[in-house]
């Protein structure tokens, strides 16, 4: 598993190489706890979020992937090398959750996005769609805080014209105040009570975000046919 001092390493190295393409505009970096366990949970609008928000956290990310990411030998070697474990969706992965459970009783940081997938437009939490389920357990279980995290801009470096040296397209993270757990004698209505809150939040932190920062219309997130064109 990746060391602190590798993750700062490895992290520097990335934004250098990014700087030329995108500019991390981060807000709330204060709120990430300095040390001891807590949760990540962020919108998921592209496979470029998690090393976007694992650099800028400023501690290492163990990241919950699903786990077709580790049927490639290498691809898997790198993945567990940096702190990801498999995920299986669809289902309740005890396994996952029992690693996800060692990883915070260890005091690391988890991420796990809550929407279960990449979401854009009304399937994401930021339009209005319910959490899944599975966040508010661990939290429930661990007694680790939830940090809210909304992510934007990720998407558009799906484009290749904007890996151009210079365009320098913008990536807005925002890290919200961490949430305290679920009760740890409560239900599954405690569960999903702590989930509508965590979703109100992020849609919360999105929209202000737009307002605050000015985000043009078309840096939202899109979908992939809207990508391509094909709506």
């Amino acid at each position: 598993m990746l060391s602190d001092f590798g993750y700062g390493l490895g992290a520097g190295c990335i934004r250098i190489a990014l700087s030329p393409f995108t500019g991390c505009r981060i807000r709330g970096a204060s709120h990430v706890p300095r040390k001891g366990a807590c949760i990540i949970a962020p919108n998921h609008i592209s496979h470029f979020d998690p090393p976007f928000i694992g650099i800028n956290a400023g501690r290492p990310v163990d990241w919950m992937a699903m786990q077709e990411l580790f049927t490639n030998p290498l691809l898997g070697g790198i993945l567990r090398w940096i702190g990801s474990f498999p995920v299986g969706r669809g289902r309740m992965d005890r396994a996952a959750l029992r690693t996800a459970t060692e990883r915070l009783r260890q005091g690391r940081i988890v991420g796990i996005f809550p929407e279960g997938g990449l979401r854009t437009g009304p399937q994401s939490v930021l339009e209005g769609a319910p959490i899944k389920p599975g966040v508010a357990l661990l939290a429930q279980l661990t007694r680790a805080p939830v940090l809210p995290c909304m992510i934007l801009g990720t998407d558009a470096l799906y484009t290749p014209r904007n890996w151009i040296p210079l365009r320098r397209g913008a990536v807005w993270i925002v890290f919200g105040p961490p949430l305290d757990p679920p009760d740890e004698n409560g239900d599954k209505e405690a569960r999903t009570e702590f989930d509508n809150r965590l979703g109100a939040v992020l849609r919360e932190i999105y929209e202000r975000t737009l307002r605050e920062e000015h985000i043009p219309t078309d840096r939202l997130p899109r979908s992939p046919q809207r990508r391509k064109g094909r709506e």
